[in-house]
This record gives structure tokens, C-alpha cells and sequence, in this order.
């Protein structure tokens, strides 16, 4: 989609945005209509799935790479729009009141569960993508915590004009509490947001990317900047974007439907783990909801989760 066209959308989206997520986890909204700004059918389609007052909840089967071994689990994609400060890098209460401030994103929430022989992992990764990526071209902020029987972790990252302030805190004594900077480069938490957003806005060819924070916590990595290629290749009704990081030698392969709203089928993670033993992450598209799941709190609504086929 050109760029320009994607920023008019992004007006409107925005004036959406503030009636429609307002309340975000809180209450939903039935309003489907569109700015008349709109003047494309890929812009038409982007509005009608994404500022509706819902979003799009997904289950993968996890195959979990831990300890030198394959676990089953589950992971969860949980996309949807909502008004986002820009300078507070949280999301906005009163979005209408925000003015400028106001940046409609992409938040993905992306979870994994698994067991590792008697005690269970919880991984929670949250992602903060503007939708306007023409004039907003970095990721806002990205956290992720993950807790089991050990204890927990929690690393927060929050983009500073070119650079990330990085708040890590681990139970490990050589991790510890740490805040440091990071210069800016395209982030591997960042790819599923811009898969959804714009899939063209994907870099490939050779440039640096700072790896995922799910990655970084399970193998115990240093967060450091690292040289990566990556291309994106297409089948008959799907798209393949492979990453290769050059020092880890590890891959990243992610597989998405060709066709709107680009949903994400399958990804495979391949690294070096426990004892040099190279094995593969994977988890496989299962089951999709597209509903204002903050709404379905009651007792009522918990078929849902067999609805979304979840074991862990």
C-alpha cells in the first residue's frame, strides 16, 4: 500500500480509534463506519476488520524448545488497535483529550504456556506498533515477563527518539536489576505487528535487528544488537519471511496468508539450546476468534476457551 494512502487512512483511523478502543479491556463497540478519507479497498478492509471495536484472539499448537528438549504447550496472538500516548508510551484513558499525543497502534499480545517435567512456564510478550509507520517508523515500547517455579523476570523497553531505555530485572544473581540504553534497529518483536499492518514494511537484505525477548530470556543472551539478512519469498496464498542471525546462526521462519488480514500461520525458531543441541521452536495455527474478548469475563462466556482449543 503506498504510504501516503496508509497515512490518510491513519487520520481516520485514529478518529475510530478514539470511539471505538477507548475502553479497550473494558467494554466493545458495534460501530463499523468509516472516515470518508477512505478511498481504497485495501484501506476499506484494513478499517472494517481492525476498528471495529474487536479483536482477532488465536491459538497455536507450541512444540517448545527447553533444556535440550521438545514440550507441548500453548501459545496465543492476540491483536487489536487502541489510542496509545506517545509520550508516556501507555494507553491513553481519554484519547479525544490527547491530541497529537494520541497514536493509534498495534498492540500485540502474544503468550506461551508449557510444563517442563513437574513445574509449568508462563511467558507473557506485549508489542506496541504505530499503525502510521510513515511518520511513525519505530516501534513504541515492548515487555515481556515470564514466570515459573524459579521465580520471574520482567524486561521493558521504551524507544527514546533513536535509542531503547531497556529495564530488565531477573532472579539471577549475574542478571540482576539492570537499566541501560540500546541505539534503535528493526526489532524482532516487532514482526508480527508489521505483518499485520503492512507486510511490505518488513526489511530484507542484510541490516541489524535486536532479537526477541522471548529468545534472549530462554537462552540467557546478552540484549545486544545483532547483523541479520532476512527475505520474504511467496507460494501460491502465502508469504515465507525468513530471518538468519549471523552470529547466533540461528532462523527464524515465519509463514502468513497472502491474502488480508494477513493471519499468521506458522512460525519455526531454530537455535542452538541446553548443551549446544540445536532444536526448532514451532507452533502451528489452531483455532481463531475475532471477538472483544475483554468482554467475556463471566462464567458464561468460558466455552470460549474450548472454542479456542487450549490445553495449558
Amino acid at each position: 500500500m503506498d504510504k501516503n494512502i496508509r497515512y490518510i487512512f491513519t487520520i481516520g483511523s485514529i478518529i475510530i480509534g478514539s470511539s471505538l478502543t477507548f475502553y479497550g479491556c473494558q467494554k466493545s463497540a458495534n460501530s463499523t463506519s468509516l472516515p470518508p478519507s477512505v478511498s481504497t479497498v485495501a484501506d476499506e478492509e484494513f478499517g472494517q476488520y481492525w476498528y471495529t471495536g474487536k479483536a482477532e484472539v488465536s491459538s497455536y499448537k507450541l512444540k517448545q524448545s527447553r533444556y535440550g528438549e521438545i514440550h507441548e504447550g500453548d501459545a496465543v496472538l492476540i491483536f487489536v488497535t487502541e489510542p496509545f500516548s506517545n509520550s508516556k508510551q501507555v494507553k491513553l484513558d481519554y484519547p479525544d483529550k490527547a491530541g497529537s499525543d494520541n497514536v493509534s497502534v498495534m498492540k500485540l499480545n502474544y503468550t506461551k504456556k508449557f510444563n517442563t517435567g513437574i513445574y509449568p512456564y508462563s511467558m507473557m510478550l506485549s508489542s506496541f506498533t504505530p499503525i502510521d509507520t510513515y511518520h511513525h517508523t519505530k516501534t513504541l515500547k515492548v515487555t515481556t515477563s515470564v514466570q515459573e517455579w524459579c521465580g520471574h523476570v520482567f524486561t521493558q523497553m521504551n524507544l527514546n527518539k533513536d535509542e531503547y531505555k531497556v529495564n530488565a530485572y531477573s532472579y539471577f544473581e549475574q542478571e540482576g536489576d539492570n537499566t541501560f540504553t540500546m541505539k534503535h534497529a528493526f526489532m524482532e518483536d516487532e514482526i508480527f505487528n508489521r505483518i499485520r499492518i503492512d507486510y511490505k514494511t518488513l526489511p530484507t537484505g542484510e541490516f541489524q535487528m535486536i532479537p526477541g525477548l522471548f529468545y534472549t530470556r530462554l537462552t540467557h543472551k546478552e540484549l545486544e544488537v545483532q547483523n541479520v539478512s532476512a527475505e520474504l519469498s511467496e507460494n501460491d496464498d502465502t508469504f515465507r519471511y525468513l530471518v538468519k542471525f549471523k552470529e547466533s546462526k540461528r532462523t527464524l521462519n515465519i509463514t502468513f496468508q497472502k491474502a488480508f488480514p494477513y493471519q499468521i500461520l506458522r512460525w519455526e525458531d531454530t537455535y542452538n539450546g541446553a548443551g549446544g543441541k540445536t532444536l526448532t521452536t514451532s507452533a502451528e495455527l489452531n483455532k481463531s476468534l475475532y471477538t472483544p474478548y475483554w468482554a467475556k469475563n463471566s462464567k458464561v462466556d468460558i466455552h470460549l476457551r474450548d472454542s479456542l482449543d487450549l490445553r495449558f
